[in-house]
């Protein structure tokens, strides 16, 4: 079985950083997964069938944290006993909402027209954003002291990824 008290990191054998090698995430994911799988402990004892879909529970949550980048930086901030994302900390710079509230006017627009191709731009633009914040939360993450301005990021990010989201299910809408 698993060790519970290790971070996702290490359970997975990569450093506790935001950029790793996906193909070695994905490599050591699949090696646990057969190692903790409850079907191999079908006919063990009641003890060790529920501490075999206690680590095969814990090994899917940790594998879905690092490989979504937002919930991936979410994570190291936790490490390092910060939440960023708690319900009470939502502040953004007020220049980025305004830019985020005229893209939400546009895709309402597009919505309201029907627009495929505008939506897909859109979200095409939403995505370059997002991508370019990535980059910037990483070089963050990634720095033995983890500036302040990662909260922030990290926020961004989040609410970036959430409007590429909406936007994609409306095109999808659409598209039916």
């Amino acid at each position: 079985m698993i060790d519970f008290s290790q971070d996702y990191f290490a359970l997975f054998g990569l450093p506790a950083r935001y950029r790793f090698d996906p193909a070695k995430l994905d490599a050591a994911y699949r090696k646990l997964q057969t190692e903790v799988h409850p079907d191999r402990f079908a006919a063990a004892g009641d003890e060790e069938r529920r501490l075999a879909l206690q680590s095969s529970s814990r090994v899917n949550e940790a594998y879905r944290a690092l490989k979504n980048p937002v919930e991936r930086a979410h994570y190291l901030l936790l490490l390092r006993g910060i939440d960023a994302l708690a319900e009470t900390d939502t502040a953004l710079p007020s220049a980025f909402l305004e830019q985020q509230l005229e893209c939400r006017e546009s895709v309402a627009e597009a919505i309201a027209q029907r627009d495929a191709g505008a939506l897909a731009t859109l979200r095409k633009s939403v995505e370059s954003t997002a991508a370019s914040l990535e980059r910037e939360l990483a070089e963050q993450l990634d720095l033995p002291s983890v500036p302040a301005e990662a909260r922030v990021s990290l926020r961004k990010l989040k609410f970036l990824s959430k409007v590429a989201a909406d936007i994609g299910a409306a095109i999808t809408e659409i598209d039916d």
